[in-house]
């Protein structure tokens, strides 16, 4: 089978936005917050979001089953407070949660946080909690940069994360590093922040040893990883000069990639450079980039077509398209098994 680990809910029914739209307009005035409540979306209105978007294109496409967590940059968790990140996370894991009760066989939850800039990361454990415990929450996605582009956090392997790491190992799930909008006019949302989050978050995992006290700890860096595959040889050397062992051992038992890469050359190089099984199927589709390339004819992220046209062993393509991602989500291999699949 073809697992995608990585999608997102972009085609959320219109009443979700408006709901944020008043909870946002609501800020300085408390009293005029919608409620929880007020957010009414039928299953037929999930239905129709998903077949005629997510579920059309993964027929299409042949991907059997998406990781699927709300839209990354609706997180948005510079927005208001924790209170208001908490609403929000709960309403969207809410929602996809029913869009994988809906669709078992075709969508796994994946959970967002309830971060907020300044904030302790602990206050997002009762929310993981519950998606794990009463959503089945499979993943979940972890913003390094909360701030929305001005990268006020201190670093992923500072000790005031350790709280959310240590529920991440006790119920042994992994988490997606992914950033969510820009407000840092610097730094276009998908075309350099999430970029820069991706390089910048394995360079962060490099300076320090994080997994020498989480050693069952894994972390996906979506996107192909930033710049690192292409920078290889850079950040080896940096791990030298840090006096850090080999990547291999310092990070790839740990670390992981997938391919959301949009072009041949880009597939090509990121197989070539990181070993295959440290690379996890992945489309993020319907997201940041939805056109027809000119130059293929296909769409830009059919992410199928780049890697089964990549010179790669057949079981390194297994690998990449079920077998690593049911290796790294042993609680997706769960369901899958419980699917008999």
């Amino acid at each position: 089978m073809i697992i995608d680990c990585h999608g997102h809910y972009t085609t959320a029914p219109p009443a979700l936005g408006a709901w944020r739209d008043r909870q946002v307009a609501a800020l300085g005035d408390p009293s005029a917050a919608p409620a929880r409540t007020d957010l009414s979306i039928g299953d037929d209105e999930l239905r129709e979001s998903i077949e005629s978007n997510q579920l059309r294109l993964m027929d299409e496409r042949g991907i059997d089953l998406t990781i699927f967590s709300p839209r990354a940059s609706f997180m948005a968790h510079h927005v208001g407070g924790f209170e208001t990140s908490a609403e929000w996370a709960a309403i969207c894991n809410e929602l996809c949660h029913r869009v994988s009760r809906l669709y078992p066989e075709r969508f796994a939850m994946a959970a967002m946080l309830p971060q907020s800039p300044g904030v302790d990361p602990a206050t997002c454990v009762p929310e993981l909690t519950r998606c794990v415990e009463e959503f089945g929450a499979v993943a979940l996605n972890l913003n390094p940069d909360p701030s929305g582009g001005h990268w006020t956090a201190p670093p992923l392997t500072d000790r005031s994360w350790y709280p959310l790491y240590e529920k991440m190992a006790e119920y042994d799930v992994p988490a997606m590093i992914h950033v969510s909008t820009s407000v840092n006019p610097a730094f276009h949302t998908t075309g350099a922040h999430y970029l820069n989050a991706d390089t910048t978050a394995f360079m962060q995992l490099i300076q320090g040893d994080l997994f020498a006290n989480f050693p069952t700890l894994r972390f996906v860096i979506p996107h192909g990883g930033g710049a690192v595959p292409y920078h290889w040889g850079r950040f080896r050397g940096l791990a030298m000069a840090l006096g850090k062992p080999p990547l291999e051992e310092h990070l790839l038992n740990n670390v992981y990639f997938d391919t959301c890469v949009y072009h041949q050359p880009g597939m090509d190089l990121l197989l070539d450079v990181v070993p295959a099984k440290n690379v996890l199927f992945a489309s993020e589709m319907i997201g940041a980039v939805r056109d027809i390339d000119p130059c293929t004819g296909n769409y830009f992220d059919d992410t199928r077509r780049y890697t089964e046209a990549a010179r790669i062993p057949a079981d390194d393509l297994a690998a990449i398209q079920e077998h690593n991602t049911r290796a790294v989500y042993p609680r997706l291999d769960s369901l899958l098994k419980n699917q008999g699949r």
